[in-house]
């Protein structure tokens, strides 16, 4: 793809300093070789790159706009993160591959569903009886669409993507290949030594404008929904089970565990492989550390860190217990300490 400065900022806005017909083929970090490219300068550690970029266009916040000047073409912004994210979009509609609207010959749709105009469904794909589907959804691929299913306009399936019976999912949402989305959630009573299923017979609600990655799994519920709000980000390989509630605009990194019933706030996140137990509530705008076991309810708002190592569970609990006292337990030593000097 080709563009110009002029066109970049015409659709984008932000001050250019540099000429407008300068021509634009690729997005790039700031240590491309690539003459063509716009890069873009948030961090401020990566300052000293401007000086070595061949890069013809920065982003960057009026900051570092000298620099940026007096190396070359650079379009000054608020918040260069957020126009580079914008960008990426843009860019994305003009070079991204989009299916034409139609049903594909493949496809299997029941007659009792109901297609939204500009509706395009995939080869091999599956719509199941009562499900109906918004106007402009593209659902990918060997996608299956359970019955009385719900899809808003705009959302987008990826290949292999399965949409359980009695699920809704908002407008304009993105679910990457392989989500599974109203699976069973995992219960079942013990019976003299072996399991008994407990029928799940609820549902799961995804609001609008949320993103799950890829082989991310969201179960329905035991009896009511298990519910996602809108603006959710999930990461790749997140489990999220039976009847848990996601507050709006939270976000989750890759390999994230969130147990039953847990209740989590809006505006939280939780870093990779954080885990979250069963039944526990996050208040808004909680930050999980990557790795962090969170064991007990939160709340208060800010960052929770803390990696504890394995032991037998009567031995962990007293150590940790004991781990929860340090702080006093070094402020009493250095009184001894003081009291002994005198």
């Amino acid at each position: 793809m080709t563009t110009t400065l002029g066109q970049l900022v015409d659709a984008l806005g932000g001050e250019l300093h540099g000429d407008r017909e300068t021509v634009i083929q690729n997005i790039g970090p700031l240590d491309t070789d690539r003459g063509a490219a716009i890069s873009f300068l948030s961090n401020p550690k990566y300052r000293s790159q401007l000086l070595t970029t061949k890069a013809a266009c920065v982003i960057v916040s009026a900051a570092a706009q000298d620099e940026a000047v007096a190396r070359g073409a650079a379009i000054v912004t608020d918040d260069p993160y957020l126009y580079f994210a914008r960008l990426t979009q843009w860019w994305a509609q003009r070079v991204r591959p989009r299916p034409a609207a139609g049903v594909h010959p493949s496809a299997v749709v029941d007659p009792s569903a109901v297609l939204g105009q500009g509706v395009s469904i995939g080869p091999l794909a599956i719509i199941e009886a009562g499900a109906v589907i918004g106007d402009e959804v593209i659902i990918g691929p060997h996608c299956v669409v359970g019955e009385r299913a719900r899809v808003g306009a705009q959302t987008r399936l990826a290949a292999h993507v399965t949409l359980g019976f009695d699920c809704v999912v908002g407008q304009r949402c993105i679910f990457h290949s392989g989500v599974v989305i109203g699976a069973d959630g995992f219960g079942f009573a013990p019976n003299k030594g072996t399991w008994e299923k407990i029928e799940q017979l609820g549902a799961v609600r995804i609001g609008d404008d949320v993103e799950l990655g890829a082989n991310t799994c969201v179960d329905r519920g035991a009896i009511e929904d298990t519910v996602i709000e809108k603006g959710v980000k999930l990461d790749n390989l997140v489990q999220i089970a039976h009847n848990v509630h996601i507050g709006e605009h939270s976000a989750m990194a890759g390999c994230v565990g969130v147990a039953g019933s847990a209740h989590i706030g809006a505006h939280c996140t939780v870093g990779g492989a954080g885990m979250i137990l069963g039944h526990l509530t996050l208040a808004d705008n909680v930050h999980v550390s990557s790795g962090t076991l969170i064991s007990r309810s939160i709340n208060k708002p800010g960052v929770y860190s803390g990696v504890f190592p394995f032991d037998e569970n009567a031995s962990w609990e007293k150590n940790a217990a004991t781990l929860r006292q340090l702080h006093a337990l070094r402020d009493r030593i250095r009184t001894l300490e003081k009291q002994i000097k005198s």
